[in-house]
């Protein structure tokens, strides 16, 4: 339940940037929310394998709840990360109202 609360708080931020930008909000609501995911998912590849490389028996003997709060942190950071890259991106694809203006009439 938590991590479908914090999906819709990521989805919901991405959602509000989109707008802001004038970009489409749908998609980027959802990228937002599968970068949680992607990020999990590389987690839990990484997980693996070093688990793999100890022959540790973690992941068979941990709960599910364990598993989703080790996932929670990764997935929240991927989010962060996606939504400052987005952001720094479309800010230097805006243009500078100031400098459109003084270039009326100067062609």
């Amino acid at each position: 339940m938590l991590v479908l609360i914090l999906i819709f708080v990521v989805g919901q931020k991405f959602y509000e940037l989109a707008a802001s930008y004038n970009k489409s909000k749908w998609s980027y609501a959802i990228a937002g929310a599968l970068s949680y995911y992607v990020g999990a998912f590389i987690l839990g590849l990484v997980l693996g394998g070093i688990l793999l490389i100890f022959e540790s028996d973690f992941l068979e003997n941990a709960s599910n709840l364990v598993l989703t709060l080790i996932t929670i942190p990764v997935g929240v950071l991927s989010c962060y990360l996606f939504y400052v890259f987005l952001e720094r991106k479309w800010k230097k694809e805006t243009p500078d109202k100031g400098k459109l203006i003084d270039q009326i009439g100067n062609s």
